[in-house]
Order: structure tokens, then C-alpha cells, then sequence
């Protein structure tokens, strides 16, 4: 399994209570060598405007390479920006729209750069708020052109859709895996797939290990993975396994029958703990977890769901997290 950590988790992250946040900000020298220092840890994703531009490349790119790491993925910004306020993809201006081609564009050139095959793209702005708001044709074509184009543009380029039921819109036009899969079918690209974030699968109500077996089986279309946790309210980035400990020892056993091989990557906001040691912890879970789905484990767990017996799938569970008699 290969870990990642989106480098910003690592920051000062803020909340819309405190814009200013709890921290102070690291360099961007300290985050990746923070990273680096997490065991296990091989990789980084990199936001665009925030941790990576054209020209600061070069200088990331010596950092990982001092440190032993690689770029995981490059993220293009189309949510955190003004211009990007009424939307970025699905803006009725379209200029606004080719600026977030641009930017999606800047980021495959820059994950390129970087050695980098993936670019995750959350277009957290694209979606609406009030009933009557959004032209849902409109916008699900919008969608299909600037993605097929980037593919296109970026053939090498793996682009990865990220989904997220709400926030900062009341609701995203990419909201569950199924939506995101159907659009990304629908752009009809094989460099175009789904990112699961297990918070926002978690929001949506969905069972996440049923998402990323219906995303893989739908012609590969599980790209890529971010962890973290939450109470399903709300997109709480927490440390992995802090509330749904059952759901991903669930979650890594299907990840390994379908032969998922991407990152397994880390994105949380600890806004008030220790940044490193909340996705040590999340790291660490994972790697429990991992170790804990040897392969005789990994063919009891089979008998078992053969049976679609549940109480000795929990029996099964249970023996595993508490010691024998």
C-alpha cells in the first residue's frame, strides 16, 4: 500500500470561525520534511496556488527529492479563490470557465513536471444553493467538455473526480460515486476516473466499500483515494478509524480483492491537534488494518460473506479486536 498526505494538512488549517486559524504556518520545507518523517509516508499531493505554482516548481521538486519523496497527485485550486465564487467549471461567465480549464491545465503541466500521472480535481464551487438556481443540463455538459478537453490535452494525465455531497455549496453537481461515475463514463476518456474521499462517501450515505467496488467494476474507474473520518454530518476531516473502525477494516478488505493499487492518501484538517501526529495516527490505522488482512484473514472474511451469515462476520470481527479467552 502506498500512503500519501495532502502537504497542506499539515499547515495552519483554518475554519469559517477563525480565518486566521489555530496554528502558525510552517514552510513549505517543514511540511514536506514532517511528511517524510511519517513512516510508511511516500508521497505527497500538492494544491495548486497553495503549495505548487509554475514558478516555484522547480523548487518543490529539489524538497521531494531531498527528502524521499514524490508527488502523489497535483490538485488545481478552483475552490478557494473568489473568481471561482458562482462557480468554476459551471460558471454562467465563460470566461471563468476557461480560467478553470487553464487551471486544470497548469496543473497536469505541472504534475508532469513533477513526474506525477494524477490530477485530482474537486470542483467544490460547482454546484448551487436554492431550487431553481442551476440549469443541470447545462452544467453536467459544461462539465463533460473542460474535463474531455483537459484528458485529451494530457493523454499521459490520469484526471480523477473527486465527489463531495455539499459544502461550500448546499449542493455539488459531483455529489456521490455514482453521479461521478456517469459523468466520467460519460466523457468516455480512459484517463478520466473517480476519486473516493471516505468523509465525503461517509456524508453522502454511502457504504464505501460498495462505492469503490461499483466504481472498479464500472472499467477501472477507482483512481484514487483520501481517508479521513467523520460522524456523516458533516465533512469533519478527522483521524481515520476515530469513529468508523468497522467500516474500513471493510473498506481496505474489498480495496484489496478488487486489486486497487493507488494511494492511500491522507486528508484531514486537524485544525487544534498536532498536525504530524494526527496523520501518524491515520497512517498507522491504515497499516493496522493492512497487517491485519493477512491472507488467512483475507479468505475467513470471504467464508464469511459466502454465508451472509452477520453474526459470524461480527464474531469474526470481534476476535480479531479483542484477545482470546
Amino acid at each position: 500500500m502506498k500512503y500519501s498526505i495532502i502537504l497542506g494538512n499539515l499547515g495552519n488549517t483554518c475554519d469559517r470561525f477563525l480565518s486566521s486559524g489555530y496554528k502558525d504556518q510552517p514552510s513549505k520545507e517543514t511540511m514536506i520534511r514532517q511528511a517524510s518523517e511519517i513512516e510508511g509516508v511516500t508521497g505527497v499531493e500538492l494544491v495548486g496556488t497553495w503549495d505548487i505554482t509554475p514558478q516555484n516548481a522547480d523548487e518543490i521538486g529539489e524538497l521531494l527529492d531531498k527528502y524521499g519523496l514524490v508527488c502523489a497527485s497535483v490538485l488545481p485550486d478552483h475552490f478557494s479563490q473568489k473568481r471561482w465564487g458562482r462557480g468554476a467549471f459551471v460558471s454562467l461567465d465563460s470566461a471563468i470557465r476557461a480560467q478553470a480549464l487553464d487551471e486544470t491545465l497548469i496543473a497536469a503541466e505541472l504534475a508532469r513536471k513533477l513526474r506525477c500521472s494524477l490530477v485530482n480535481i474537486w470542483p467544490g464551487q460547482d454546484g448551487y444553493d436554492y431550487p431553481l438556481q442551476a440549469d443541470y443540463l447545462k452544467a453536467r455538459q459544461w462539465f463533460v467538455d473542460a474535463i474531455r478537453s483537459a484528458a485529451k490535452a494530457f493523454p499521459d494525465i490520469r484526471f480523477s473526480l473527486e465527489y463531495k455531497p455539499k459544502e461550500p455549496r448546499t449542493h455539488s453537481f459531483l455529489a456521490r460515486a455514482a453521479d461521478t461515475l456517469l459523468l466520467a463514463q460519460e466523457i468516455g476518456l480512459p484517463n478520466v476516473g473517480v476519486t473516493i474521499d471516505t468523509g465525503h462517501s461517509f456524508v453522502a450515505g454511502e457504504n464505501v466499500a460498495e462505492a469503490a467496488t461499483l466504481l472498479s467494476r464500472s472499467g477501472n474507474k477507482l483512481f484514487h483515494m483520501h481517508f479521513n473520518d467523520n460522524y456523516r454530518f458533516w465533512d469533519d476531516d478527522m483521524i481515520v478509524g476515530s469513529v468508523h473502525f468497522v467500516e474500513f477494516v471493510e473498506l481496505l478488505f474489498w480495496l484489496k480483492e478488487i486489486g486497487y493499487s493507488g494511494w492511500y492518501s491522507m486528508d484531514q484538517y486537524p485544525y487544534r491537534e498536532d498536525a504530524q501526529g494526527a496523520l501518524r495516527n491515520s497512517v498507522e490505522f491504515l497499516q493496522g488494518i493492512e497487517a491485519m488482512l493477512d491472507a488467512k484473514s483475507m479468505e475467513e472474511i470471504r467464508s464469511v460473506i459466502a454465508e451472509g451469515d452477520a453474526v459470524k462476520s461480527t464474531a469474526w470481527l470481534k476476535s480479531k479486536i479483542f484477545p482470546s479467552k
